[in-house]
């Protein structure tokens, strides 16, 4: 095996849009994944590009999302024109739908929230809201627009970037599965492949909820892997333009005509089995918010693992061994969050500066958690 400027664990979007990037700038970059690159947390994900907090605690990623959604035009555009593929990009803004009988009070602080965030969101009447979208149920009370974001097809684009990153020059190895770091002193030197070494100036772990099963990795990244379960529905004479979000579910519309509903959250380890529970609790939620949903036909189900970290906030940075560099614990913001991520890491690569604060989501951050634990 030839020695490669970056080697990268991992061929995710996150991993695959690092190759790509850093390929686009003239590196040699090799990438590997266990599996069929691309068929892990990305290929579960819903797509939604969303920069919006689901908690407080999320509310330190806001920048870097905001950053990511404004990347995503030029990228989904590189992307394809590169690759000569389509990736199902929409960009046609979100609805979150209000039913509670103090739906007016909880849209004002939505609103406030938002805008003190730097994010558009307008107060929508219900029934504005159902002129926008006549599938939403009658029972809506109010409703949030994001006109800024946007969803894509997220099995297309990261078979796309993976094109694109080959046709830029990155190498993509296929069932080639990275037992641990190649660790020098303080230096990190690649990565062990299949038993064998395989060189590089910089090493990049972007392995999802697999991060941490890569020896020497995981006291950088202590990710474990927060199940989702989700469906796909078609049906006749059904239709809606854009993403829709209750408290208890989401529906993403693809250009095939199929509706994306999920997710859960279950943290039950690698465990990936779609459960009568899981299924029940989407449709419930889905024909709250979508009423004429009743008469579609249940076209798909599956369950990914997305990478959770201990505060659950993303991986992103470089570590104190030199050369070591992760991108992972995205939770559910890794398709957002891929081409702002990649930005990151081939500005720190090459110019050793980033265009966006990232210390926040540094590796070395739960070291000094340990550290103050243990004092």
């Amino acid at each position: 095996m030839k020695t490669f400027d970056v080697t990268i664990a991992g061929g995710g979007l996150v991993g695959a849009t690092i190759a790509f990037e850093l390929a686009r700038v003239g590196l040699q970059v090799a990438l590997f994944d266990r599996q069929q690159p691309g068929e892990g947390s990305s290929w579960a994900a819903a797509g939604i590009l969303s920069p919006a907090p689901e908690n407080a605690g999320m509310i330190s990623t806001v920048p870097l999302g905001r950053a990511s959604l404004q990347l995503y035009p030029k990228f989904v555009a590189a992307v394809e024109e590169i690759s000569g593929r389509n990736v199902g990009y929409r960009a046609r803004g979100t609805l979150e739908a209000l039913f509670s009988t103090d739906a007016q009070e909880k849209l004002s602080t939505i609103i406030a929230l938002h805008h003190g965030l730097g994010l558009k969101a307008e107060a929508v009447s219900a029934e504005d809201a159902r002129e926008m979208e006549p599938a939403l149920s009658p029972e809506v009370e109010a409703a949030v627009f994001r006109p800024d974001e946007a969803c894509v097809d997220n099995r297309a684009l990261t078979k796309a970037v993976l094109a694109a990153a080959e046709v830029s020059g990155a190498k993509i190895f296929i069932a080639s599965n990275v037992q641990s770091i190649a660790k020098n002193g303080g230096h990190c030197e690649g990565l062990l492949v299949a038993g064998e070494k395989v060189e590089s100036r910089w090493t990049i772990i972007a392995a999802g909820c697999c991060s941490a099963e890569i020896e020497g990795a995981s006291q950088f990244a202590p990710v474990r892997p927060a199940k989702g379960q989700m469906i796909a529905l078609r049906a006749k004479d059904f239709r809606i333009e854009r993403v829709l979000w209750s408290d208890y579910v989401y529906l993403v519309p693809r250009n095939d005509g199929r509706i994306l509903a999920g997710a859960t959250v279950e943290y039950v380890g690698f465990e990936k089995e779609v459960t009568a529970g899981g299924v029940q609790k989407i449709i419930a939620a889905a024909l709250q918010l979508a009423p004429a949903l009743a008469d579609a036909q249940l076209e798909e189900t599956w369950a990914g693992l997305r990478p959770d970290t201990p505060d659950h906030l993303p991986i992103i940075g470089p570590t104190d061994l030199d050369g070591l560099v992760i991108a992972t614990g995205h939770f559910r913001s890794g398709i957002l969050l891929a081409p702002i991520t990649a930005q990151l890491i081939r500005e720190w690569i090459t110019t050793q500066n980033v265009s966006v604060d990232w210390a926040r989501f540094s590796p070395m951050r739960f070291g000094e958690i340990a550290r103050a634990t243990n004092s």
